[in-house]
Parts: structure tokens; sequence; C-alpha cells
């Protein structure tokens, strides 16, 4: 697989480094030397799995059923601080 001058660049880009003309040719057959090579290693591999199905899972979600909750006393029975019936806490801006 060759890559093109535009595609370094995109590269370079996405790692935020500056490359120089030269530098673009260098990477650009050192990288298309690498995919190469990984290409050849993956055609030699046997990759034939079988995909997971998710789509036949059935009944996975439980029924969105309202349940009893804490009341406000007791929730606000552990804060540091209350006030008005809400957690009172430090000013984030002054």
């Amino acid at each position: 697989m060759k890559l093109s001058r535009e595609q370094v660049i995109h590269i370079a880009t996405l790692a935020r480094i500056q490359l120089t003309e030269q530098e673009i040719t260098t990477f650009s057959e050192q990288l298309s030397g690498i995919l190469s090579n990984f290409d050849e290693i993956l055609q030699k591999i046997d990759t034939n799995v079988e995909p997971l199905i998710l789509n036949e899972l059935k009944g996975v979600w439980r029924e969105d059923v309202a349940r009893p909750s804490y009341s406000q006393e007791q929730i606000l029975a552990n804060a540091p601080q209350a006030e008005d019936g809400c957690f009172r806490v430090k000013a984030v801006l002054e």
C-alpha cells in the first residue's frame, strides 16, 4: 500500500509534527513499507473469525418501573451542610 504525499501530511498534522519536503518523501516510503509488511502478515493469518452477533439478544433491558426513593430528609442527613432543603457548598466563583 503506497501512501500519498497528502496522507503523510495528514498523519503529520494529526501528530502535530511539521515536516520538510525531504521528510515527507522519506516517511512516505517508510510508512508505505511498514503497511506493506502488515498487509503481508495479515494475508498469511487466518482471520475468518465468526462475528459476535448482539442483535439476537432479547429482553436484556429491565422494565423502567418507578421505585420508591429516599426522602429529602434522609438524603440531607449525611450532608456536611444543608440549607433550605438543599446541599450547601462553597462558592466556586467569587
